[in-house]
């Protein structure tokens, strides 16, 4: 006869959708009865109204009837009280009751990207959805926030839909092509402007970052609004340890607005990680590049760059421009995904991995050093 202890090791195996870790880990779990070959098992989801409900369902059937002996699985639904709430924000907070920003916790290991540009129009959240995706591809756990609070497009070119689920004040954010993401763009009615200034930008920017379950990222990207307004400021605050990669393309109007975006380090004492050239070129048919945007303007960029910081900054990659990239983006499936052998893909999956290999620096990593009193 099969017995509790199988069944909850079997249960172990079932993964959360939305939070990311085992049912039982989390006390979703609530009770497991055995009789001959049933087994009746009790989970408590975590709001009543779980999008994920059906998805668990299934998934704790599959893995009860993997035990053997169990030839019928029965599964009582119900959802989580305020106390068995709290546990599990507090839990899910490494121990913390109340919401911190955990990428400025020590010890935290999340790499931090502010994907800027000086000017809209570049491409900016194009490459912010496909590195993204690419970096999730080779594994990594990843997270976009959308910080370009007036002009969000990253729910669309990742094909989310839907708010995130509400566990009381912490939000669980939807996962697409396995990346979590948080825009306010999943909050505000299709059509209806978000008309704020600085203080509720500030404060929705700490929300993001603060009230969602992120979870132990690999990488954190933030998609910023174009040019060095509040929001970029914000984000030099609350992520001190952000680094920048600034997107421009060829034309030389582009890349002297882009200087500018990478320009702001010197006031937030941020490290520009390189500059990403999009829309480089147009592949002819017969081979030939035509230049559409002129040529240049990501060395430009980076070479003044470099002089005004004082450190090298070097140019990332060149994206070739691709009809392709702009129909996954439109489709809400990134071209590193979709099309994945295209020039367009290619170059963006290189940038990706050039990111994430990156030796780190001593910010945020315990030295094992304890002071002592002479």
């Amino acid at each position: 006869m099969p017995t509790v202890d199988q069944l909850r090791g079997a249960l172990s195996t079932v993964i959360d959708p939305e939070i990311r870790r085992p049912i039982t880990d989390i006390g979703m779990v609530r009770s497991i009865e055995v009789d001959g070959a049933l087994a009746t098992i009790g989970i408590d989801l975590t709001t009543a109204g779980c999008p994920m409900r059906d998805r668990i369902t299934d998934d704790v059937k599959a893995a009860a009837l993997k035990v053997s002996g169990v030839e019928e699985v029965r599964i009582e639904l119900g959802a989580m009280d305020e106390e068995q709430r709290l546990a599990l924000r507090s839990k899910l907070r490494g121990g913390k009751p109340e919401p911190i920003i955990q990428f400025t916790q020590p010890g935290n290991m999340t790499r931090v990207y502010a994907i800027a540009s000086g000017k809209g129009g570049v491409g900016k959240s194009t490459v912010t959805a496909n590195l993204a995706a690419a970096m999730a591809a080779d594994g990594l756990k990843v997270g976009v926030l959308d910080a370009d609070i007036f002009g969000f497009s990253i729910p669309g070119m990742l094909g989310v839909k839907g708010q995130p689920t509400r566990l009381d004040d912490m939000l669980l954010p939807p996962i697409a092509h396995e990346v979590k993401a948080v825009s306010i763009g999943m909050f505000v009615p299709e059509g209806q402007p978000v008309v704020w200034r600085g203080p509720m930008l500030h404060r929705a920017i700490e929300q993001f970052l603060a009230d969602v379950y992120w979870g132990d990222l690999d990488v954190l990207l933030l998609d910023l609004p174009p040019g060095t307004g509040d929001i970029a400021i914000s984000v030099a605050q609350l992520l001190p340890h952000a680094e920048l990669v600034v997107v421009t393309t060829p034309q030389s109007a582009a890349a002297g607005v882009a200087e500018r975006a990478g320009s702001i380090a010197t006031q937030t004492s941020q490290n520009v990680v390189g500059v990403v050239e999009n829309m480089a070129w147009l592949e002819q048919a017969d081979g030939s590049r035509l230049h559409v945007f002129g040529e240049g303007g990501g060395q430009v960029v980076a070479d003044r760059l470099s002089k005004t910081l004082g450190t090298p900054v070097p140019v990332l990659g060149q994206i070739p421009l691709d009809i392709r990239a702009r129909q996954a983006g439109d489709d809400g499936t990134p071209v590193v995904v979709s099309d994945p052998d295209t020039a367009a893909a290619q170059a963006l999956q290189a940038i990706a991995r050039s990111l994430t290999s990156r030796q780190r620096g001593l910010a945020g990593r315990s030295l094992g050093v304890t002071p002592v009193k002479r």
